[in-house]
């Protein structure tokens, strides 16, 4: 499995959170963090500058994908799952031999391009989450269903 995201983690609060699920996610297998840089935003940037932030952010993340990926696209429109139903899913990808990706758009959101090469769109919540925290979400969530996956308790 493997996450591709816009910008680095910046506070050590974060990166550690993250390295720790990092850690633990490796002894169901392999787990890659594909960091992008992220583009730098004008103040009062027009929507067609926007646009082209997202759409340039959208090609380098799209780059980073392998025709056979399943690419599940983190949007606040997206399907929402209970942790024993993304470990479900995760499950079954696990058998078709596929990498799943998870992608994580910047400050902005995800280009039209990834949204759209999407398998699956998920959503944490109708809320908005700084990218750093939906990050370590998402990484703990993974654990999570890594565990039930494999029949391990894990605090409800």
């Amino acid at each position: 499995m493997a996450l591709i995201c816009m910008g680095r983690l910046k506070e050590k609060y974060w990166r550690d959170a993250a390295g720790e699920y990092e850690k633990r996610l490796s002894r169901f297998g392999r787990w890659e963090t594909i960091e992008l840089p992220d583009l730098p935003e004008p103040a009062n940037s027009s929507p067609a500058i926007e646009d082209q932030i997202r759409r340039k952010e959208g090609d380098a993340m799209m780059a980073k994908l392998k025709s056979d990926d399943y690419l599940i696209a983190l949007c606040i429109d997206g399907k929402q799952l209970d942790s024993v139903q993304l470990s479900d899913k995760l499950g079954k990808l696990s058998q078709t031999g596929r990498r799943v990706v998870f992608a994580i758009g910047g400050s902005l959101g995800l280009g039209d391009q990834v949204v759209a090469r999407a398998d699956m769109k998920l959503s944490f919540s109708p809320m908005t989450f700084p990218h750093q925290l939906a990050r370590v979400m998402l990484l703990e969530q993974v654990y999570r269903a890594c565990k039930i996956g494999a029949g391990e308790r894990y605090h409800k």
